[in-house]
């Protein structure tokens, strides 16, 4: 109980001085600062790139077009999205026009990311298209190569958040706004080859899903 309240804390801490931050321009027209979403508790961890205008509106990570594909596709292999998953993005501040972040951005919203990873402390971390494979693991373009492979551990410790990353596992999947422009979900299509990334996933998470409480 003392660790869950201790989490539980330092999550709302996060929060508070995430909505303080000034650390770069996104700051000035935001609405919401959006931290994340669902289970802080579980063993896997999904990191996007930003938040969008739903997101924005709400406060909340993923929950636009692109967050509700992304659901379905958690859910049809296996998820529950309230207990056995946390979501956040590698920037907290909606970009203007839901343009790309500048690496400036990126390098400015990264200590959130890190205290993020700290508190919660997750086993697993699925990066969610190629500007989180940036972010996190400073990766540039490419992840059609790597998408639905355990990222070696070597890839982790030479990029910017080496320390937090510290023995994770690591997976790439393709971002679900890519998804959305495929209209087919047949064998071979994004849609297909992200569901079976996912699949995979899920596998490794039951090994760990004994070991962490669930949401209260």
């Amino acid at each position: 109980m003392a660790d869950r309240d201790a989490r539980r804390t330092a999550l709302q801490r996060l929060k508070q001085q995430c909505h303080s931050c000034r650390a770069c321009s996104l700051a000035e027209q935001r609405q919401q600062v959006v931290v994340g979403r669902g289970n802080p508790w579980a063993p896997l961890m999904l990191i996007g790139e930003a938040p969008g205008a739903e997101e924005d509106a709400s406060g909340l990570p993923f929950v636009g077009r692109s967050g509700q594909l992304l659901d379905q596709l958690l859910v049809a292999v296996g998820f529950d999205l309230e207990q056995d998953l946390y979501i956040g993005n590698a920037i907290k501040c909606r970009p203007p026009g839901n343009r790309r972040p500048t690496p400036a951005e990126l390098a400015a919203c990264r200590p959130w990311l890190a205290a993020q990873l700290n508190v919660v402390q997750p086993q697993l971390v699925v990066l969610v298209g190629a500007t989180a494979l940036e972010a996190v693991l400073g990766i540039k373009g490419g992840i059609t190569r790597v998408r639905g492979q355990w990222l070696d551990a070597a890839a982790a410790a030479s990029g910017p958040l080496a320390l937090e990353l510290a023995d994770r596992r690591l997976m790439a999947i393709l971002h679900p706004s890519y998804l959305l422009r495929f209209g087919r979900d047949q064998p071979g299509s994004p849609r297909d080859l992200t569901r079976r990334d996912l699949t995979v996933v899920r596998a490794a998470v039951t090994g760990f899903g004994h070991r962490r409480p669930t949401q209260p």
